[in-house]
């Protein structure tokens, strides 16, 4: 098949690039190379892959690009919690109608095959938690109160009892905390109708804390993992919010690549599908483990501070994904962790 990736010179897009190139597909690739994730080009892109220098807002651009595609895998997109809501106007605009011109350029070219858009796990808020009395709950926000004082855990809405947190699924019903998941979750519901409209297939992959090689580092729109890297090469402590038991699910960026390949692949799957290792470890755990490999004689320093859009604890569940995919993660953590150590993540000047 012929696909366009956008964003593909992206952390995630590049690895999505590689994985089909590698599947023996001809892939097309558009990016605007932001600055805020691009010092300059990067060294790593496919030479096996066509690039296009395009702004996805740019809908003629993508008109004349999406003639002749069989698929799309749609990556490009601001990620990231930003500096703070002065963010808001770039994120829309690049995530919300970056994702409204691609649709208008494939609706306008009479696109009718498949359609892979790239989500988050950000879209839930709060993971799935379950109360041992009252059972399942969906917490709201965590007031300023609760964590000036240190009260990070949501308690059971009825009874106060602390919750026990689960992997979420699919059907959990979206409540987002903060701009970015804001964007994410519209991104999913304008493709989502443009392939009830149109009859073509649209999935969005609702990517789990993602890590590994070409990571963006030394910007606020970094990951995690990619800061925590970043500060223990300086000679710095890794420094977590909270007390650092909050709960992810760390998934490598290489996993979510052929998460990716898998989509584009099956004709039949539709909907919203959780990309995740199935493996949740905490902040402190993730840090630890970091710590290890890189200066292990330093320890991780708990903070205590927090940012209001953060959720406690969200992780996944893969089993719909590894059910109608025949998608299954490959790197373990342990694995994974060890090797991000030592690859290289994307330079910033």
């Amino acid at each position: 098949m012929r696909i366009l990736v956008t964003g593909g010179a992206g952390f995630i897009g590049s690895h999505v690039v590689d994985a089909l190139v590698e599947d023996g597909h001809e892939v097309w690739v558009v990016d605007v190379l932001l600055p805020k994730a691009h010092a300059h080009e990067p060294t790593y892109l496919n030479e096996a892959a066509t690039y296009y220098l395009v702004d996805v807002r740019d809908v003629r651009a993508l008109e004349l690009l999406v003639r002749g595609c069989d698929a799309v895998s749609h990556q490009a997109a601001m990620v990231g919690l930003g500096q703070d809501f002065s963010d808001v106007t770039d994120y829309v605009s690049h995530n919300d109608l970056g994702t409204a011109a691609l649709l208008a350029a494939l609706h306008a070219t009479n696109f009718t095959g498949r359609l892979v858009v790239a989500s988050s796990m950000v879209v839930y808020g709060e993971g799935a938690y379950c109360c041992d009395v009252h059972g399942v709950q969906k917490p709201g926000p965590r007031s300023r109160d609760e964590l000036d004082g240190g009260r990070w855990d949501p308690a059971c809405l009825r009874c106060g009892r602390a919750l026990t947190p689960m992997p979420t699924t699919e059907s959990q019903p979206p409540d987002p905390r903060n701009v970015y998941a804001a964007t994410k979750l519209h991104q999913e519901h304008l493709a989502l109708l443009f392939g009830r409209e149109t009859g073509a297939s649209v999935i969005a992959l609702r990517y789990h804390n993602v890590y590994g090689p070409r990571m963006p580092r030394d910007t606020p729109y970094a990951g995690v993992a990619s800061i925590f890297r970043s500060a223990l090469e300086r000679g710095d402590s890794p420094r977590i919010f909270e007390d650092g038991r909050q709960l992810r699910d760390f998934v490598h960026a290489e996993d979510v690549a052929r998460a990716n390949v898998a989509a584009l692949s099956d004709s039949s799957a539709n909907g919203c599908y959780n990309i995740a290792s199935g493996d949740p470890h905490t902040i402190a755990e993730m840090a630890g483990a970091l710590t290890a490999s890189i200066e292990p004689r330093r320890a991780p320093e708990v903070t205590g501070d927090y940012r209001l859009g953060d959720v406690r604890h969200v992780t996944g569940s893969p089993e719909r994904a590894n059910r109608e995919l025949g998608w299954r993660p490959e790197i373990d953590f342990d694995e994974g962790m060890r090797s991000f150590a030592r690859q290289p993540m994307l330079l910033r000047p």
